[in-house]
């Protein structure tokens, strides 16, 4: 089973490339599902057909469906966020702020995750196509899992055990509300849900991102930010699309600098992005609306390749905080100490093996950072950041 992660930032046709590689797929006799997890979803749009929160059959062997995350979130909070509620007006915060105050930010997106979780686990599908919302929701919502399976960990089930000796006390002392098992079995609901998102996503052989670009210098920089962050967070790359390219069959002489600037843009992402793999796709010359133009969108990008397969087998780089500093680990199985270069520009960690180079946009947490030590052990390129003050 294979699960396909499409995003991009706004507009550059992310919703397109992964409706045309689910038909694709569906095509070479795969199960296909494809899922929509943007807030404003344009799923249905791309194939011009009503989606909604229940599974539709698009074509043979293709089904879709735009997940309603805040009926989800709804369902599984309810509990929870009425005793966050309880709380809030107890602290003297009023109705409006408290409801606003009980729920986190993203919280109701990660529930589409839930849903992918419940697809692949159902066996099914033979491939489930995500329609990612834009790059910053994407890197936000792929980071709750841990984050929350984090606190989740530390808080349940000690808390239930805990509120059974000290709510008695705090009952006779303070009106504050205390949680009863009713919010204690929502959260174990919640978190049962939640267990297992992360080590479906994050795993290689399973799941793949993929992102979608366009040749303008915004963008790609954009995606190179995001390629770091998934990187990071343990998401696995394995394509690029370069999309919306001047065909070559453009010769008029005004759009030569337009052609010129592609090309130039395109060699920015093939180095930036290397090795993962860059595909690319020209500009249409018509609206690629409805299975038969997504059909050919998708020939045109994929040949007659498999569009589910594994592209690229890039190990993420990690992130760890020691005694010395934060440690940036990047895997170089074949690179050698005499032929490695190091270099750093602004935000950018430069790493040269031989004749190839690659650049490296640091995340936020490193960026004035300054880099106190670098090493290649054991197949891997550690460079140490100082620590914090």
């Amino acid at each position: 089973m294979r699960i396909l992660l499409f995003t991009g930032k706004g507009g550059v046709g992310k919703t397109t490339t992964a409706a045309a590689t689910a038909v694709r797929c569906a095509d070479a006799g795969q199960r296909t599902i494809v899922l929509s997890t943007d807030p404003a979803h344009s799923l249905g749009d791309a194939f011009d057909m009503e989606l909604g929160d229940l599974t539709v059959e698009i074509t043979d062997g293709l089904w879709g469906q735009q997940l309603d995350a805040q009926d989800r979130m709804e369902d599984a909070w309810e509990d929870i966020q009425s005793y966050l509620q309880a709380v809030f007006r107890w602290g003297g915060v009023d109705e409006i702020e408290a409801e606003e105050l009980s729920v986190v930010p993203g919280l109701d997106e990660i529930f589409a995750l839930t849903d992918i979780k419940r697809y692949a686990a159902s066996g099914e599908w033979d491939t489930i196509v995500v329609d990612c919302a834009p790059t910053a929701e994407t890197i936000r919502l792929l980071s709750l899992p841990g984050v929350l399976a984090w606190w989740m960990e530390r808080l349940f089930p000690m808390g239930r055990r805990v509120n059974k000796v000290v709510s008695p006390l705090l009952g006779s002392v303070t009106d504050l509300p205390v949680p009863g098992d009713d919010v204690f079995a929502a959260v174990e609901r919640f978190y049962e849900r939640l267990d297992g998102v992360k080590e479906l996503l994050t795993d290689r052989t399973v799941t793949s991102a993929r992102l979608v670009v366009n040749p303008e210098r915004i963008v790609v920089a954009e995606a190179r930010r995001t390629f770091t962050y998934l990187s990071l967070f343990g998401y696995s790359v394995d394509a690029v699309i370069a999309n919306r390219l001047l065909p070559d069959a453009v010769s008029d002489p005004w759009f030569e600098d337009w052609k010129q600037r592609d090309l130039d843009h395109l060699a920015t992402i093939e180095e930036g992005f290397a090795p993962v793999p860059v595909l690319r796709a020209e500009l249409a010359p018509h609206e690629l609306v409805g299975v038969d133009r997504l059909r050919a969108f998708g020939t045109a990008l994929y040949g007659d390749d498999d569009p589910a397969r594994h592209r690229a087998d890039v190990s993420p780089m990690r992130l760890e905080r020691t005694d010395a500093g934060d440690v940036l680990s990047v895997d170089l199985p074949f690179a050698d100490r005499d032929e490695l270069v190091l270099g750093r520009r602004d935000d950018e960690l430069l790493v040269r093996v031989g004749p190839y180079r690659r650049s490296i946009l640091l995340p936020d947490s490193l960026k004035r950072r300054q880099v106190v030590d670098a090493a290649l052990r054991d197949g891997a390129l550690a460079v140490t950041f100082a620590p914090t003050r």
